[in-house]
């Protein structure tokens, strides 16, 4: 049989998905593969500017070269919604879907759908990001009747350097939160290093970890309808049934 197939948009300046990807991918290795293709991101803020990063023309650009691949179901592998609003991954994700013919899902909704699964209402958020979109994505969780509890970001907007913080730096981060007794701690940026320390950090806070780039690969793996039971021990998130994604 075929591998099933799954495809990633990803920033151009990212250099944590793929490899972090793989990683978690290696327990259901040759059955299911990742495959990546890029758009041009670069910088993180609420200008204009910053924002048409985002437009739907270059996604579509990225999203034609999967197809090529001949993948199962892609993703947008970055967070952009989490400040510009999650309707902007709805219309997304139907816009791919009907230029591609290729299920296609986003880091958001497949963390709003864990968020959903297990009644999360009480988040603590840790990011690399400026006060300005941390207090948006507050406002946008709030909207939804999520309270953000808890949040630390680093003032940071170039889209490469979230890469060089540390794990050490980021399971800090975690720590901090944690003493607000959250429900569960969101790591949104897919260009933070998490994946690999979700499970040890879950284990000594009591507190599920909701990663950018393990719930991305989630909400792939859900949308493929790929059984996850081989990852549980990188997280509780693999544990979530996904028959609830958002198409």
């Amino acid at each position: 049989m075929s591998p099933t197939r799954i495809g990633m948009l990803t920033p151009s300046s990212n250099t944590v998905v793929e490899p972090y990807t793989q990683a978690l991918l290696a327990p259901l290795f040759p059955e299911v593969t990742a495959h990546f293709s890029r758009l041009r991101v670069l910088t993180i803020s609420l200008d204009a500017v910053a924002n048409q990063q985002f437009d739907l023309a270059p996604m579509q650009a990225a999203a034609d070269l999967l197809v090529d691949a001949k993948v199962d179901v892609m993703a947008w592998n970055g967070t952009s919604s989490s400040w510009l609003g999650f309707d902007k991954d709805v219309a997304l994700t139907r816009a791919l879907e009907a230029q591609t013919r290729v299920a296609t899902t986003s880091a958001i909704l497949g963390l709003n759908a864990l968020l959903a699964a297990m009644s999360v209402r009480r988040l603590a958020l840790v990011t690399p990001y400026v006060g300005s979109v941390q207090q948006r994505i507050i406002a946008n969780y709030a909207a939804i009747g999520v309270e953000v509890v808890a949040e630390r970001h680093l003032e940071t907007s170039d889209n490469f350097a979230f890469a060089e913080v540390s794990e050490a730096r980021i399971a800090e981060l975690c720590r901090e939160v944690a003493k607000a007794r959250p429900e569960a701690i969101a790591i949104v940026c897919t260009n933070m290093r998490g994946p690999m320390i979700a499970r040890a950090l879950e284990a000594e806070l009591g507190i599920t970890i909701l990663d950018s780039v393990a719930f991305t690969l989630w909400a792939t793996l859900a949308r493929a309808q790929v059984d996850m039971a081989p990852l549980h021990h990188f997280g509780r998130l693999f544990t979530v049934d996904g028959s609830t994604l958002h198409p």
